[in-house]
């Protein structure tokens, strides 16, 4: 599959995981780990990737970027990418979606590469948006600092402040995806459902 030159990968591994009982990036899920698995998507989707997340656990993966806003969930994760980024586009993917398919981050990609004018382009299904699958332009840092200098740790409102080019369920069914590729694992109960086939 072809990797995009002129767009970086971010995986965001760096959250904290109470639900999970430990660090959800090494929770093992058919053979591997979450992070593996992730690692490998990036690896399909763009030239270079980085994992977002903490230098002591995972420098040995991949190079690290840490955030600057600590403690302020994905939307720190996401500023972090994006301020260290030197691609105009930036593929940013949560580390337990273990169901994500690389055919649909091509899709992605593509759609954002032939919007110029979107700032973000990202799938909006029947379980509402999808920020921590889909792709910022560099300059969405801008809208993210402020939100995260005003306490103000939401990613979904941002969208209303920018361009975005949203990806409507109809459109994914009609592209033969299923809203099933965005399940996450944030429990043992949904591995073990996930592993079972539920």
């Amino acid at each position: 599959m072809e990797r995009r030159e002129n767009v970086g990968a971010f995986i965001l591994a760096g959250g904290k995981s109470t639900r999970m009982g430990r660090d959800k990036a090494f929770v093992e899920f058919e053979g591997r780990t979450l992070l593996e698995r992730a690692i490998e998507l990036a690896r399909s989707a763009a030239s270079e990737f980085r994992i977002v997340g903490s230098r002591e656990k995972f420098s040995g993966y991949a190079p690290i970027v840490e955030d600057v806003f600590r403690e302020c969930g994905p939307l720190g994760g996401i500023h972090a990418a994006l301020r260290s980024s030197s691609t105009e586009l930036n593929l940013i993917l949560a580390v337990d979606m273990p169901f994500m398919k690389p055919t649909f981050l091509q899709y992605l990609i593509d759609l954002a590469q032939k919007d110029c004018e979107a700032c973000v382009t990202l799938p909006r299904g029947a379980a509402g948006w999808q920020p921590l699958c889909a792709v910022y332009r560099r300059e969405f840092v801008t809208e993210a600092e402020k939100a995260l200098r005003a306490r103000r740790y939401k990613i979904d409102p941002l969208f209303a402040l920018v361009r975005t080019r949203v990806i409507q369920q109809e459109e994914l069914e009609a592209g033969g995806f299923s809203e099933s590729m965005f399940r996450n694992l944030n429990a043992p109960e949904d591995v073990e459902s996930a592993e079972n086939g539920r």
